[in-house]
């Protein structure tokens, strides 16, 4: 019994320091920020709530818990996904359009009104604070490299999920940055991983800034937040709205399916593109993400011309194949009449032409 408590003691007191020190956990807010969540009407006793309640378990099976540490069932591709390789002139010839390139589950690369956006750049090889502590990426390689990406003007983030907020990826990042755009109280882990206070506005929902022409808009999810074991739901998590005077793009973060699909596009639709996610989802988590088919749903509730399923194609985060969620969206949109479109990663979607990908890639 000694030798068993000596145990657990060495190795919760190694979490505890291993919490403490690694930069990956990011701070918490201080200061205007911790003041401004405190104000918000989305924080309420200690925590950000959904617009909607929200179970964030609906029925945990202590059953599935070895599926999650296995391959079997299809869960991770059998063989190497295609991957178009793009270069430093991918970014020099840019079309008068829109154009989209997808680097694989929800990062996301446009070029809109001569800008560059990057949404949720999670570009790191695990989406976890260790790489001992989560499945690694299908592809061992991006579409291109951290250095021969051009300037960025704004990164977008949706919440602080590991995959979505990456610390090694924003550190190599955030000097070809200028603005960082990220819900309420993200703030403090930019900066504890040394991107520029001054470079970062925060965003509770609804509100916006125009930046050289497009209008950002944070919007509802229907999610939760956290990087460690005590700051569950202190950050907030939000879906992006991206207007012009030409172009209105939707992008959905993580959410479950909800009434906030339909205020958004009542609001701001219809929209020229959305990306929504599609990929991640259990029974046991279903308020929390989407099936493929809500997905579909959520397309129509937010008025979307074309939609790019998104969330799914690089990692293992759920005991779904990992093909899944695109066979059943595509299946849906048919049977609905929702058109999508299907970029095999580094493809690229340039929109305001009726050519956009729709290769079933994943059946090769």
């Amino acid at each position: 019994m000694i030798s068993v408590l000596s145990i657990v003691g060495v190795f919760t007191l190694v979490g505890v320091v291993f919490v403490n020190v690694s930069p990956e956990f990011g701070a918490g807010a201080k200061d205007q920020s911790l003041e401004r969540i405190r104000k918000s009407p989305n924080f309420l006793n200690g925590a950000f709530k959904n617009s909607e309640k929200t179970l964030q378990n609906t029925g945990f099976k202590w059953s599935t818990i070895p599926k999650f540490f296995t391959d079997d069932n299809n869960k991770t591709p059998s063989k190497k996904l295609p991957v178009e390789k793009i270069t430093k002139k991918y970014f020099e010839n840019k079309p008068n359009q829109p154009r989209i390139t997808w680097f694989g589950h929800s990062t996301t690369f446009i070029e809109m009104e001569g800008l560059n956006i990057f949404i949720d750049p999670m570009l790191g090889n695990v989406p976890a604070p260790s790489p001992f502590l989560g499945s690694k990426r299908f592809q061992k390689e991006l579409p291109i490299t951290i250095d021969s990406l051009p300037n960025i003007d704004v990164v977008l983030i949706s919440h602080d999920h590991y995959d979505h907020l990456d610390y090694g990826s924003i550190v190599k990042l955030k000097d070809k940055v200028s603005k960082f755009y990220v819900p309420l109280g993200i703030k403090a882990h930019l900066t504890s991983w040394g991107v520029e206070a001054n470079k970062i506005t925060e965003f509770d929902w609804w509100e916006n800034i125009n930046h050289k022409g497009i209008e950002f808009i944070s919007t509802p999810a229907r999610h939760f937040s956290g990087r460690g074991l005590t700051n569950r739901n202190s950050t907030l998590w939000s879906s992006w709205v991206l207007k012009s005077n030409n172009y209105k793009l939707f992008f959905s973060g993580d959410s479950g399916y909800g009434k906030h699909f339909k205020e958004i596009g009542n609001k701001y639709g219809p929209f020229d593109f959305a990306m929504v996610e599609c990929g991640q989802y259990n029974e046991q988590w279903a308020q929390i993400h989407m099936t493929p088919e809500e997905t579909i749903q959520a397309s129509i509730d937010v008025q979307s011309n074309l939609t790019m399923p998104i969330h799914w194609g690089a990692f293992k985060l759920a005991l779904h194949s990992w093909d899944d969620p695109i066979k059943r969206a595509t299946k849906k949109a048919n049977e609905l009449n929702v058109q999508i479109t299907t970029p095999k990663i580094g493809e690229p979607i340039v929109l305001g032409t009726s050519d956009f990908p729709v290769e079933k890639w994943w059946l090769q």
